[in-house]
This record gives C-alpha cells, sequence and structure tokens, in this order.
C-alpha cells in the first residue's frame, strides 16, 4: 500500500469527482501550490493509484441494455480453471465488472446486454465453453440506486 498524506487523499477526492479539473483549480481546492499539486498526480499515477481518467457514461441514454448481476459458482476450483475462466470473462465485451468472492459464489458478474435474449445468448455461450460452471443465479437489475463506485470513501484517514 502507497502512504498518502491528506494532500494525496483531497487530491484523489477531487479526481474522482472531476477527472478533467484543470491543475491550477486542482491546486486551489486542496490548498497547494500547482507544481507540488501536479508533482503528487504524478506521483500517484506512477504508483497506480490513479489508473485512469474516463468519462462515467449512461449507456441507457445512448442504447438500450439490459442491467444484469450473475453469481457464479464453479464445480472445480483449480488455479487453470479459474484463469481460464477469468481470461475469457476479461475479453466478453457484455462483463462490464468481474469479482471473484469468498463464501457462497466463486464470481459475481455485471453484465450489460442489449437485451435479455442477448443475455440469454451469452450465458448459453458461457455455459458451453465448458468452464464447469457448477451452478448461476441472474439478477434483472430494476433500477439502478447508487452507482459510485470511482468515489473515496468518506472514512479515509491520511494517517
Amino acid at each position: 500500500m502507497v502512504k498518502l498524506d491528506r494532500f494525496d487523499i483531497a487530491i484523489l477526492q477531487v479526481l474522482a469527482r472531476e477527472g478533467r479539473i484543470t491543475k491550477s483549480r486542482l491546486a486551489e481546492l486542496i490548498h497547494l501550490s500547482v507544481s507540488p499539486t501536479w508533482e503528487r498526480v504524478q506521483r500517484l499515477e506512477a504508483a497506480g493509484v490513479i489508473r485512469g481518467y474516463r468519462a462515467d457514461v449512461d449507456w441507457s441514454g445512448v442504447v438500450r441494455v439490459s442491467r444484469i448481476i450473475v453469481e457464479i459458482t464453479l464445480a472445480r476450483h483449480t488455479a487453470h480453471d479459474m484463469n481460464r475462466f477469468e481470461a475469457h470473462l476479461r475479453e466478453a465485451p457484455e462483463v462490464v465488472q468481474c469479482h471473484a468472492t469468498g463464501g457462497g459464489v466463486d464470481y459475481i458478474v455485471h453484465v450489460l446486454a442489449r437485451d435479455i435474449d442477448h443475455y440469454q445468448r451469452f450465458i448459453d455461450d458461457l455455459l458451453m465453453a465448458d468452464f464447469g460452471i457448477e451452478r448461476y443465479f441472474t439478477y434483472i437489475v430494476t433500477k439502478v440506486v447508487k452507482d459510485d463506485g470511482n468515489a473515496v470513501p468518506g472514512w479515509v484517514d491520511p494517517d
């Protein structure tokens, strides 16, 4: 883990909300001059804490989209099987998030599909690929209540 101070945390909080902010405005908001602020941003990027900058796109405003969450449990838990399955999901254009989990299921997968038929073809292809899926449960998202996955939690303490 990278050691962060209050200025680094402030930078991350601002950039998580406003990735296109100017250097001077960022410096003003965290109460440092531009040069040290920019050096800190570059250090955070080099350390991999800041992974990139991207637009937060609401795809439902562009195309019709179905959000689906899938719980997947594999029958075999060998490194080979899990690596092969994970590699496939990383390449699947429908998969926007995938989390390996401990507990009752092995993976929680977030899927964006054109419609339910598209999702069904995706899951059928996954089952036919013989990844050893023991069981899966599908949840159709009816409403997004909160989607702020890039926010810095308010409880982060720089000390």
